[in-house]
């Protein structure tokens, strides 16, 4: 699996080696785990291409952010728990602090610059959103049953929470629900997990075959343990209650433990937790999610633009730790398992049944909260529209389209 007897990275070389990959991964996990594979595999061969194919079928499998759990695991097997903390800190760190500098920014000159730039922002998002919806449709609901169970997803979302105002529940339950339904009449459905953009994840096609898979030494104790922490801080604050920084951590672990499906799903469920929770204000979410299209490293680290907004730079440190602890936990938890669980039909089944429920989930947070954002006013219809012609047709980057934006929602909007 690797080049040295050893195989051990000091955790302050790891952190420089993803520090340095944090500040210029752009394009989306997929782009990521194909930086991830030329640093690590190509050039350090660190890794066999079997074992990197291993480490993104377990990532694709678990819900979370595909390609920082990726790069979890990388640190775990160079350095331990230690080294995994030192990945994922450097990983995550640039994208974290210049989110949290642009909340800061949204509210001492947003009202000195206009609202223009900020309808720009949530214009892009729209298209951003739309792009993935569309991708994430084709890949995770190709056939009748799995878009039978989109749609379901959909209306779950929508129905519960238009009737009780449980958005959480709504999508707790339409994720349950996809599960089970999954299981029992997707039987010829394929369960692999995309990123939502309807390409093949590198290495993907060879996951789980020949000698050189993965092989990362995590005790039975420590996983168990892992996963036991994990169902505690999920089930735990639905019974009794938290207020405070620790609900706010709670808002954030609820999101990052439940998303299936690509990075993009976070978006109905931090809705769920922070919009429609009262705590960040429809617009100014929608901003900051536009603008963590425009920075490298991982999307989940909208969550510190959400906590910076919502309590400076505490809540942006809760925020940006609470999201990814629940991937850290299920990523130890399930590396002693993974041989097995990798050749589970019934588990294949049940994730095809989730991930084609989430696709639903992310058709309900498109509704609303980002058209309705966006078409109170026909000039931002106008300019999301042409920021989806950029992103699909044109094939832009994400953070060109999301900058040109901005810049022309503060010109013309």
């Amino acid at each position: 699996m690797t080049d040295a007897p050893s195989g051990r990275t000091p955790a302050l070389s790891l952190f420089r080696i993803f520090l340095m990959l944090g500040c210029t991964s752009f394009g989306g996990p997929i782009a990521h785990l194909g930086y991830f594979r030329e640093a690590f595999v190509a050039r350090r061969g660190w890794f066999t291409e079997g074992a990197y194919a291993d480490m993104v079928a377990l990532a694709q499998f678990l819900p979370g952010p595909a390609s920082s759990q990726v790069g979890m695991m990388i640190g775990l097997a160079r350095g331990g728990i230690g080294g995994m903390l030192a990945a994922w800190a450097g990983f995550t760190l640039p994208s974290a602090l210049a989110l949290t500098l642009f909340a800061f920014g949204v509210v001492r000159f947003g009202g000195v610059l206009g609202g223009g730039w900020l309808l720009g922002l949530k214009a892009a998002a729209a298209a951003v959103v739309a792009q993935a919806l569309i991708g994430m449709a084709r890949t995770l609901a190709p056939d009748a049953p799995r878009a039978g169970l989109a749609v379901g997803g959909f209306v779950v979302v929508i129905g519960v929470t238009g009737l009780l105002g449980a958005p959480v529940w709504a999508q707790i339950a339409a994720i349950l629900a996809g599960g089970v339904l999954g299981l029992v009449f997707l039987k010829g459905a394929g369960g692999g997990s995309e990123a939502g953009s309807g390409q093949e994840e590198p290495g993907l096609e060879g996951a789980g075959q020949g000698g050189d898979g993965l092989d990362i030494d995590i005790g039975r104790g420590v996983a168990l343990g892992a996963l036991f922490l994990f169902a505690l801080l999920l089930i735990v604050p639905f019974l009794v209650g938290l207020d405070g920084g620790l609900g706010l951590a709670d808002r954030f672990y609820r999101a990052g433990a439940l998303v299936f499906g690509g990075g993009h799903v976070v978006l109905p469920l931090l809705q769920a937790g922070m919009v429609d929770g009262g705590i960040v204000g429809r617009d100014s979410f929608l901003a900051g999610y536009g603008a963590a299209q425009a920075v490298p490293g991982p999307l989940f680290t909208f969550a510190s633009y959400l906590g910076a907004a919502a309590g400076g730079w505490g809540g942006a440190a809760i925020g940006t730790a609470a999201i990814f602890l629940p991937s850290m936990l299920l990523t130890l938890g399930a590396l002693p398992f993974w041989a097995r669980l990798r050749r589970a039909p019934a588990m294949r089944r049940a994730l095809a049944g989730v991930n084609a429920a989430v696709v639903g989930l992310l058709a309900a947070a498109f509704y609303d909260p980002v058209l309705a954002g966006v078409f109170d006013r026909p000039h931002a219809v106008a300019l999301a529209g042409v920021a989806f012609v950029a992103l699909v047709i044109w094939k832009l980057p994400p953070w060109a389209v999301v900058v040109t934006a901005g810049v022309l929602g503060g010109l013309l909007l």
